[in-house]
């Protein structure tokens, strides 16, 4: 190949190096800020931590200008996390509406923690004991950090389409949980009043967002075991799956959930893989028990709350595993289970919500949200709304390889990026093929990367390799892009 095809290859590289619809247009379509130049600005900073997952702010920024001004951005009044997250919102919904089946909205509250001295700039979520002092009294300590109640669509499958809500907060008074008690029954306590509220509050943005209200089920974990909760999906026309702890009054209420769960027979087994302490799988059969169930309010609210008719799901392994703990799950949802199968599809439903669990991990191990030295509440709940979508992409990219197979690689890279990791690749280097890469042979170059071996016997690639790809291709990008004008030149 002569010189000059060579250098026209590379001007065209570069030239489709920022095509017209990348996934940052697509996630800040709907943006809008009160200032056309805080777009650009936090354009040019996502599109910096995207380059370099996990990086402090000067060194994704690379000189003290580019750092003043993302520092001036997360700290301007006019700049909140709904502004941030507002395009990301819109798209979110955009992907759910092209996808068939339920979407599962999954829940749950997690805790970013600081080390900072000046707690109250940043807020404090709980007390902790630090051991004893040399007459036995226990020493206490105030956690400086915020926390961060999110929601996350996925498909049944579990491919992450998107945040759907979220809410930050910190806590300024602290009260014992058992001296409460002995004043008030927490039950008397209006839900308005409560930190709980922040469930029935994601739950409706979350409906209203993504529209599709039949298609929506809201999964959370024990936390979220609230009547009000369940009265709130009611209104808002959508349906739930939540795990139970409470043992509500049931039937006429002279009797309670777990005295007719008792009387209700076997309904099948579901035989299930399950990872011990040491990642070993062992196998577990659960038994399957369901029953639709007349579940009453707690006595303090019932002249506020209306009665229930919900399915009751419970599923027990059967004997005493070795080297992790006993599978139990019951859950609760307005959903009806007439058959083994419904209630196996619920199941899998359910455990779908480990999900939410990764993504919070996305946000602490892959963007290295707690490593920030912002001083502010402020700052850093802007910072962490910028992270979300970061981490989304990640667990995107992840889930991506998992559950489609027969997607264009162009919906994940750009032209240059499919280019690149198509050389890469040694199968293509070696056969020679000139067919257009699938893409997920570009997700698994793209993990290799990160340190992925794709080994006969490895599993599918994981956030970690995932997030570390990402870093080298940019570093790969911007070699290729200097070298192609230095050929041009």
């Amino acid at each position: 190949m002569s010189n000059e095809n060579v250098r026209g290859r590379r001007r065209s590289a570069v030239a489709n190096a920022t095509p017209p619809s990348t996934w940052i247009d697509r996630e800040l379509a709907d943006c809008e800020f009160k200032d056309e130049r805080l777009g650009k600005r936090f354009r040019s900073l996502l599109e910096q931590f995207a380059a370099s997952p996990g990086e402090s702010i000067p060194l994704v920024c690379q000189d003290w200008a580019n750092t003043k001004a993302a520092y001036r951005f997360l700290d301007n009044d006019r700049v909140s996390e709904a502004e941030i997250l507002a395009g990301h919102f819109e798209a979110t919904r955009d992907r759910a509406a092209k996808t068939t089946g339920p979407i599962l909205v999954l829940h749950d509250t997690t805790e970013f923690s600081f080390k900072r001295e000046d707690i109250a700039a940043v807020g404090k979520t709980h007390i902790g004991i630090a051991g004893v002092d040399r007459l036995g009294r226990l020493r206490r300590y105030t956690a400086c950090g915020i926390l961060m109640h999110s929601s996350l669509a996925v498909t049944a499958e579990g491919l992450p389409l998107g945040i759907t809500a979220i809410k930050f907060w910190s806590r300024d008074k602290f009260h014992g949980a058992n001296e409460l008690k002995r004043h008030i029954n927490p039950t008397r306590v209006p839900i308005e009043e409560k930190e709980s509220i922040r469930w029935l509050v994601n739950l409706r943005q979350s409906t209203a967002l993504l529209g599709a209200t039949d298609r929506c089920v809201h999964v959370g974990d024990r936390e979220s075991d609230i009547y009000e909760l369940f009265c709130t999906a009611k209104d808002a026309g959508t349906h739930f799956l939540l795990r139970t702890c409470v043992d509500r009054l049931a039937g006429d209420g002279s009797h309670t959930i777990a005295a007719e769960m008792a009387e209700t027979h076997c309904r099948g087994l579901h035989r299930v893989d399950v990872l011990d302490r040491h990642g070993a799988v062992s196998h577990a059969v659960l038994e399957l028990k369901f029953r639709r169930v007349r579940v009453l309010p707690p006595i303090g609210k019932q002249s506020r709350y209306p009665a229930l008719n919900l399915t009751v799901l419970h599923a027990k392994e059967r004997g005493k595993p070795r080297g992790r703990n006993r599978i139990d799950w019951k859950l609760i949802t307005d959903l009806p289970i007439n058959s083994r199968v419904e209630a196996i599809e619920k199941l899998r439903w359910y455990a779908q919500r480990w999900k939410i669990e990764t993504l919070h991990k996305i946000l602490k191990s892959g963007c290295r949200a707690e490593q920030s030295k912002l001083r502010t509440a402020e700052r850093l709940v802007n910072l962490l709304a910028i992270f979300c979508i970061l981490s989304w992409r990640i667990f995107w990219l992840t889930m991506l390889n998992r559950s489609t197979r027969h997607a264009k690689p162009s919906l994940a890279f750009t032209p240059l990026e499919i280019d690149l990791l198509e050389r890469l690749t040694p199968e293509r280097r070696q056969s020679g093929s000139r067919r257009p890469p699938a893409l997920s042979s570009c997700l698994t170059q793209l993990a290799r990367l990160g340190g992925y071996l794709n080994r006969a016997s490895d599993a599918p690639p994981g956030n970690t390799v995932i997030w570390r790809g990402l870093s080298r291709l940019t570093d790969i990008e911007i070699g290729y892009l200097l070298g192609a004008q230095h050929v041009g030149n």
